[in-house]
């Protein structure tokens, strides 16, 4: 099954919730505990309550036989926000298709610096595509301390 990209829909909304739970709640399980991976990901569906974040940033899904498989998120000021892959597509080049995806956007956009706060196994993968390590710092919400790294890479001189 070939992988396709697009960009991101508001239907989609529901299908990244759930590529997000799955995610951190099997994907990330030897970083964080359990009690850290059911805070950062307590549901596998969207809160209604809550604005769809997604939908303001550049979102980019992947898919497979029309399913989506991961998604891939950038703020307009160069922070990437979201980067999730279903465990299963780990290693089969669907974060790096959106990473690419996204990297044009910030590139066509002008951006000269990015940024991202990775996870461990988010790290792995930014150092393998150009990203640098600059801090390991906690980060603290709902209730949870999770070891982290703030990481950038550098556009300059990049063609958009």
């Amino acid at each position: 099954m070939s992988l396709s990209v697009r960009r991101y829909r508001p239907e989609d909304r529901a299908a990244c919730a759930l590529v997000f739970y799955r995610a951190v709640r099997e994907g990330a399980a030897e970083f964080y505990d359990a009690a850290q991976r059911a805070a950062w990901a307590p549901s596998p569906v969207p809160d209604p309550e809550k604005p769809d974040k997604l939908a303001g940033q550049w979102c980019h899904v992947a898919e497979r036989a029309g399913a989506v498989v991961g998604f891939m998120s950038m703020a307009q000021d160069g922070y990437l926000d979201m980067a999730f892959v279903l465990p299963e597509e780990m290693g089969r080049g669907t974060a790096r298709a959106l990473h690419d995806a996204v990297l044009a956007d910030a590139r066509a956009a002008g951006l000269t610096r990015l940024t991202v706060r990775a996870s461990h196994l988010a790290r792995r993968f930014f150092g393998r595509h150009g990203w640098r390590e600059d801090a390991r710092v906690d980060f603290a919400a709902d209730g949870q301390v999770y070891d982290v790294f703030r990481m950038s890479r550098s556009l300059e001189g990049e063609a958009p």
